[in-house]
């Protein structure tokens, strides 16, 4: 009998290998359909030479995944919201990927249709959430708990599963970033589930950070393969799920905290585009983009942002256990 201390880390072994042993076919089957990317013509002109790289390749992480919660028990009902998560928010980001590659329109998804897609499955998580799990949240750096009326925090939570979904899914546009980021992140909130007594949640951020980490030998730069919106939007969600249901929710943005500046700097080139009625702040958002735009090699940013995201990931540990 396995000891349940080792059920997170050989989750993640299995998801690992389970990544390395099916990528290739993976990559191999992605090509002869075809499904390559399509390259944004307003993006950096460095991005132009990945056009045609096989995209959606998300699909193999969350198989990973899958296969690796069920492989290793318990699956519980918070196992099973998990997986709910990140398979519905997985086909949201397959259609948009559907989209891009076959009908050739490389914006996807009309963002209503995106969001409502979203909403949906953030909704049902945070029913769930409200009714099996309570409405506490865990304040970091205090050992105290707040508790919210059920009207704040449904919608509370249904902000926090798209946002971060949509957080991830921004992160996701250098070679082995978002992926690799994520992988730190999901490691994280594993062993702060595990010491927070959710071993099952624990269990599945395992898998998650091993899948991560097998995708990444793939997708480092230079990238044989692109996970694509399927894999941005069900990692973003799976890592809001576990938080939601860890009751660590506003712990999210201090372990995400790279995630978060990504996504500050697209609103606040928005806005400063706007009040100067069209100067930038930075050359290019997300602010991966804009290293990009100052020469910076991408393999370089991709490293530097892997170390940003552990010292938050190390941060977050401080701020609960």
């Amino acid at each position: 009998m396995m000891p349940e201390s080792f059920l997170p880390l050989f989750s993640g072994f299995c998801a690992f290998a389970l990544s390395l042993l099916a990528g290739p076919r993976t990559i191999t089957y992605l090509q002869r359909l075809r499904l390559g990317q399509q390259i944004r013509s307003d993006g950096p002109k460095s991005h132009l030479g990945k056009a045609g790289t096989p995209t959606m390749g998300g699909i193999l992480m969350v198989v990973a995944i899958v296969l690796a919660v069920l492989i290793f028990p318990p699956l519980t009902n918070h196992t099973i919201i998990m997986l709910f998560a990140t398979l519905g928010f997985g086909v949201v980001g397959f259609l948009d990927d559907f989209i891009k590659v076959v009908a050739k329109r490389s914006l996807g998804l009309r963002a209503r249709e995106k969001l409502v897609g979203q909403f949906g499955v953030a909704v049902l998580v945070a029913l769930y959430a409200s009714a099996r799990v309570g409405t506490e949240l865990i304040v970091p750096f205090s050992g105290q708990t707040l508790l919210l009326p059920t009207l704040v925090f449904i919608p509370f939570t249904t902000l926090v599963l798209v946002g971060a979904a949509n957080a991830v899914n921004l992160t996701d546009g250098v070679d082995g970033l978002a992926a690799g980021t994520t992988a730190i992140s999901a490691a994280a909130l594993g062993l702060i589930c595990y010491f927070l007594g959710h071993s099952d949640l624990s269990l599945f951020f395992g898998a998650m950070a091993g899948a991560c980490l097998g995708f990444v030998w793939f997708n480092a730069p230079p990238a044989q393969v692109f996970m694509g919106d399927t894999g941005s939007l069900a990692l973003g969600a799976a890592l809001a799920t576990g938080a939601v249901l860890s009751k660590t929710s506003l712990l999210l943005p201090i372990v995400g905290g790279l995630f978060v500046i990504e996504t500050l700097s697209v609103i606040l080139q928005v806005l400063y585009f706007r009040l100067t009625k069209g100067k930038r702040l930075f050359k290019m958002a997300p602010l991966h983009h804009h290293f990009e735009l100052l020469g910076v090699p991408e393999s370089k940013i991709m490293t530097r942002f892997w170390l940003v995201a552990l010292v938050f990931a190390v941060l977050g540990l401080y701020a609960i256990l």
